[in-house]
């Protein structure tokens, strides 16, 4: 899938067999439903992700605040 969509090398190779599974299980259901929608968001998805990745965004270390220490 990297030949057709080649912003997949941006992404591990575990999130490239995620987002090959993701894309095509969409794309399945889209077609069961006549709801192409549901495919071209998950490619969106899948690309915006992939355009972070590159960009460096993915590597900071994140602090999750919880709702209830913060009252």
């Amino acid at each position: 899938m990297t030949k057709i969509f080649p912003w997949m090398l941006a992404l591990s190779t575990a999130d490239r067999e995620s987002c090959a599974q993701d894309l095509v299980d969409a794309a399945r259901a889209s077609f069961a439903t006549e709801q192409p929608h549901l495919a071209i968001s998950e490619l969106t998805s899948w690309k915006e992700t992939a355009t972070a990745v590159a960009a460096g965004l993915g590597s900071a270390d994140l602090e999750w605040l919880d709702a209830d220490e913060t009252k």
